[in-house]
């Protein structure tokens, strides 16, 4: 799970599992929860792949230890500055920027009577629903496809009728918006499940896609954990559907 998701898992489950006086501590407990089960998630789907696509010879893990020499503190600034810092944010700046079009686009061209945002979200709608979710939730996903931070303002745009991306003061707030576009504690926990497990952002997916050198696995880093979020929200929505 990428740390950018906790933000989003923070203030929704301040939003819908923050129960009275005690709300602080059921926060602290969910987002415990949530931790422990991505832990649990990842080991499992490890084991299932390493006895099926991944099944081979156990190899084994050798290490070499490179010569060791006195560190060159210049050296070592310019390398992580030009590593890290400029050939991230250079990968991020390529993923954002033609996002940021589509999202204003989709945001401020109508066609019959509504936004392509709009007509785009309805059309997700029903396999939305049947994950226990909406149009909207799922848009706002795929939309936040550079950057996890961004689905939660991409999916305020989208109930407000917003042109651009909108914020909330706090959880009360959030909840209160979320809650009079139709989302109840099963959307809620839903749409963390899903954000635990879905697709990695733009720039971790290059990464992948730089250290594997194949488009096949970069694929396969994003298809497997959204496809095992969705199982997993489909199985929780039809579960609390029969208690309803």
């Amino acid at each position: 799970m990428c740390g950018c998701a906790f933000p989003t898992l923070i203030v929704l489950s301040a939003a819908f599992f923050s129960f009275g006086a005690w709300g602080g501590l059921s926060t602290a407990v969910m987002l415990t929860l949530v931790i422990i089960t991505g832990a649990a998630l990842t080991f499992l789907i490890s084991r299932i792949l390493s006895v099926t696509l991944l099944k081979g010879a156990a190899a084994s893990f050798t290490l070499e230890l490179p010569p060791y020499r006195r560190p060159q503190i210049g050296k070592v600034l310019i390398r992580s500055l030009f590593d890290r810092t400029i050939f991230v944010l250079g990968r991020a700046v390529t993923s954002a920027a033609p996002a940021g079009l589509i999202i204003w686009l989709l945001a401020n061209v109508e066609a019959g009577g509504s936004t392509l945002l709009a007509h785009c979200a309805g059309f997700l709608d029903p396999a939305g629903r049947f994950f226990g979710m909406d149009g909207a939730i799922l848009l706002a996903f795929i939309l936040g496809f550079p950057a996890n931070e961004i689905v939660l303002p991409i999916l305020l745009m989208i109930y407000i009728g917003s042109s651009t991306l909108s914020d909330y003061s706090g959880a009360a707030e959030l909840g209160a918006i979320l809650t009079a576009n139709g989302w109840t504690w099963v959307t809620a926990l839903c749409v963390i499940i899903f954000m635990l497990c879905h697709f990695p952002c733009a720039t971790s997916c290059l990464t992948v896609k730089k250290e594997t050198g194949s488009w096949k696995w970069t694929l396969a880093a994003a298809a497997v954990p959204t496809a095992a979020g969705l199982l997993i929200c489909a199985a929780v929505s039809g579960f609390a559907g029969i208690f309803q």
